[in-house]
């Protein structure tokens, strides 16, 4: 049969009309999305500012909510309720990211951000013990759990939502300003707390009054957060799953514990690498290396500025390379390398080696941070994503994440001080196993597999 050239001609002619209308449907999309990726990071960083503004200003309003004549029981009891917020983060996560996979996305996290808003500006005009008694202590019980139960199901939610509105090819460049908001927001409450003693006020006035201040910054930054919030879209992912039916969302979990249990696998040497080598960082710094607390200060937060930019370069290179390749980078480096590290860092008094170490070990960090929530939203169907996302995740931080520093202390007040780094190694070798076995999760770099996103 001889072909028909004007069928082809038509066939092609429709074919490049159809590539422009998609190429201008693209191209009108675009700044949405932008708008849209943009508000889930904002948000998030100011939530966790928010979160983290109640442990870094609590030596100054600890007096206010407990009468004691002994700081320490005062600071003891503040970090008590502190962690509520941690506790709380499981359940936040179970209850928000049930609520993002059945009402939505944004929805979800509109709620999110709004408890958070409302826990910060609880603790920003609570009367203190003098004026209220008993009610003080209780009222910032209640403001903390709304902190924990909003930040719980907040990074899990915003990882899925991210994951499922950034172009598809470049997942892991948009995920990876992820922890950038993340570590902004420590960065923003520690600034505005040098702010504040140094430049604002004494410490005297942080003491009575002033201590107030960032938590009513954190809840009108929150307002904002919500309105950037109300007018973000909905993921495209959630609206083709919410039209399907099928298993209860409980059902759908059981159905992939293997995937929630690779989730966990996947998270538990980086939660511990990453509370290590930011949070405990500091410490170490003074308590092990001998550095004064104002270098320390300098040393930790210069690294975190350089470690900010490497997390949508990490999260780039999973793009080109694969989510796999990135991790087990983390966890080789992390698994080989943090005994000699820290055992270098114990044996320096020089604060730019200490600089230069401590950036070496947020540089191994970099290639978890950056991609292992996004790793985690690809092994799950949009229908339990969030929740499947956040609740492992939750769970792996309440329980490794917040007695990191607890392990670190018992070893040194116990005279053995190095079984903590190979405290770190162990458990960067128990993932490092697991990212090994773990087939790759970007749908871009594999053949014959059907992508969940």
């Amino acid at each position: 049969m001889t072909p028909n050239l004007g069928d082809a001609r038509d066939v092609n002619a429709a074919a490049v009309t159809s590539a422009r209308h998609a190429g201008s449907a693209e191209s009108a999309a675009a700044p949405v999305r932008i708008r849209s990726i943009v508000g889930g990071l904002a948000g998030n960083l100011i939530e966790w500012y928010d979160f983290l503004a109640y442990s870094i200003f609590s030596i100054y309003f600890a007096k206010s909510f407990f009468p004691s004549d002994k700081p320490t029981v005062q600071l003891m009891n503040t970090a008590a309720i502190a962690a509520v917020g941690y506790v709380a983060r499981p359940l936040g996560s179970w209850l928000i990211g049930l609520y993002a996979d059945r009402r939505g996305r944004k929805s979800a996290l509109t709620w999110s951000v709004t408890a958070m808003c409302v826990g910060s500006l609880m603790i920003a005009v609570t009367p203190g013990y003098a004026t209220i008694g008993v009610f003080a202590p209780v009222l910032l019980i209640l403001a903390r759990l709304l902190q924990g139960l909003s930040m719980g199901g907040e990074y899990g939610t915003s990882a899925t939502y991210l994951s499922e509105i950034a172009p598809p090819h470049r997942r892991g460049f948009y995920l990876g300003f992820l922890q950038v908001s993340v570590v902004a927001g420590q960065l923003v409450a520690l600034a505005l707390m040098l702010v504040m003693q140094n430049v604002l006020f004494t410490s005297q006035q942080i003491e009575r009054w002033g201590w107030r201040i960032p938590f009513v910054i954190g809840g009108a930054l929150a307002l904002f957060a919500l309105y950037m919030r109300r007018n973000v879209t909905e993921t495209e992912a959630f609206k083709q799953s919410a039209r399907q039916t099928g298993p209860s969302v409980g059902q759908q979990m059981l159905q992939h514990w293997r995937q929630l249990a690779l989730a966990i696998g996947i998270t538990v040497g980086g939660t511990v690498g990453f509370y290590t080598y930011t949070v405990y960082m500091q410490k170490y710094l003074v308590n092990s290396v001998g550095l004064s607390k104002e270098i320390s200060t300098l040393i930790s937060a210069g690294a975190l500025l350089l470690y900010l930019p490497l997390q949508p370069l990490f999260g780039l290179a999973s793009d080109v390379f694969g989510r796999r390749p990135v991790l087990i980078c983390f966890g080789v480096c992390c698994t080989f390398f943090s005994v000699p590290l820290f055992t270098a860092l114990s044996h320096t008094k020089d604060p730019l080696v200490a600089f230069l170490l401590s950036f070496a070990g947020l540089v191994m960090l970099s290639g978890f941070t950056s991609v292992h929530m996004l790793a985690k939203t690809e092994l799950f169907p949009a229908r339990i994503r969030a929740l499947a996302v956040g609740l492992p995740y939750a769970l792996t931080t309440a329980i490794l994440g917040g007695t990191t520093e607890f392990v670190a202390l018992r070893f040194k007040a116990n005279g053995h001080e190095q079984y903590f780094y190979w405290y770190v190694t162990a458990w960067a070798a128990v993932s490092l196993l697991v990212y090994i076995r773990m087939p790759e999760t970007n749908c871009r770099k594999i053949a014959a597999i059907e992508c969940v996103m």
